[in-house]
């Protein structure tokens, strides 16, 4: 697979719907033996799961390595996979507990910090959007200050609560496929959601005085 550059910054309630065969037509001819198939799966959904990959682990290394295992783990598993859930829900699911383990492996580490880091352009996240939408001669300041700031509150967040901020409010998945992800029902995600919004609000509250 090709190296990744940054992670998309458009989010999307799912993914757009792709020119050519879809998703399910793909995958059985993937099981079938057709390696093109799975490739064309793989260009369709590794950038997403690089952002996953990327906004939970703050390194571009390891999101790509994270990113090539969770396609090599997919396509190993690929024939007992039934078709409950869409492609790219199983694939994010992969992806995320490869994370959750990888993070693990690593708590005494200390995550890699670049203003690069969450470059999700802080201005289409509409809550922090209100908290600094007063138009002032040091926004463009203010964004860029924030964007790094919001850098290191993230990383203050649990797991979990990293985890739902990304995949919600970065990557734009509704509330019944996190919870598929995350192996919970749609209300933790919404109370997760709710509460990690507010530890980064108080986070940065010092900031968007």
């Amino acid at each position: 697979m090709e190296s990744n550059p940054t992670p998309p910054v458009s989010p999307a309630a799912v993914p757009a719907a792709p020119e050519g065969p879809d998703d399910r037509t793909l995958v059985a001819r993937a099981k079938a033996g057709d390696d093109d198939c799975y490739e064309e799966l793989v260009r369709r959904y590794q950038q997403r799961i690089y952002g996953l990959c990327y906004h939970l682990t703050s390194n571009h290394e390891d999101a790509s390595d994270l990113t090539q295992e969770a396609f090599v783990k997919a396509w190993k598993a690929l024939r007992s996979f039934k078709g409950d859930s869409s492609f790219y829900t199983w694939v994010y699911r992969i992806a995320y507990n490869n994370v959750l383990n990888h993070l693990k492996q690593r708590r005494n580490r200390t995550p890699h910090l670049s203003l690069d880091d969450l470059d999700f352009n802080a201005e289409h996240t509409p809550e922090l959007v209100e908290l600094i939408s007063q138009i002032t001669p040091r926004r463009d300041v203010s964004l860029a200050e924030l964007q790094k700031r919001l850098n290191e509150a993230m990383l203050k967040l649990s797991d979990e609560h990293r985890a739902v901020v990304t995949l919600h409010d970065i990557q734009g998945l509704p509330h019944d496929e996190i919870a598929t992800i995350m192996h919970c029902n749609p209300g933790t995600v919404r109370s997760r959601l709710f509460y990690a919004r507010q530890q980064l609000q108080g986070l940065l509250a010092d900031f968007l005085k």
